[in-house]
């Protein structure tokens, strides 16, 4: 038995799959009461020959929003925080007209979404590994908004045995 979920690549399943994922966050979070939304960001997990290689989709997050830790000696959590940032031409007019004019009320200014589909809030995955691992040897790097995480597997225990003297 794997330790690690798979999904299909590709083919009829997929949205059945994403739609069950969907479903089990929902149902996990079922009756807490939290301001703070949250999410799972989606992380492909490979294994070679001498490593573990975790690459996990976190679009628009700065690398001092991220946190990797491991919380025992197989268990890798990635974990932070995102919030929503706009940097449209629009709403900068927008204000500055405001300023000529009367002053906007505060229901003014609060956007009306008419669709909100981007990830926002905080996010954690755990992943347990199968095998053991060398914490010390661990890299990281965020680029184009795709976190990497390469976890070299650490060598196998050897049978030591102890002679009596």
């Amino acid at each position: 038995m794997s330790l690690f979920r798979t999904f299909p690549t590709g083919g009829d399943f997929a949205p059945l799959f994403r739609l069950l994922d969907d479903y089990d966050t929902h149902r996990q979070s079922r009756g807490q009461v939290s301001s703070v939304r949250s999410f799972a960001p989606r992380f492909d997990v490979r294994e070679s020959e001498t490593a573990y290689h975790f690459d996990g989709e976190l679009p628009g997050i700065s690398q001092k929003d991220i946190d990797i830790e491991f919380t025992d000696p197989q268990t890798l959590v990635i974990k932070g925080r995102t919030e929503r940032e706009y940097h449209s031409p629009e709403a900068d007019e927008t204000s500055e007209a405001q300023g000529e004019g009367q002053a906007a009320t505060k229901d003014e200014n609060k956007p009306h979404f008419w669709v909100s589909e981007r990830s926002v809030g905080e996010f954690n995955r755990t992943f347990t590994l199968p095998s053991r691992v060398d914490q010390e040897k661990v890299k990281a790097s965020l680029q184009n908004g795709i976190l990497s995480v390469v976890v070299p597997k650490a060598d196998a225990y050897t049978r030591k045995k102890i002679t009596i003297e």
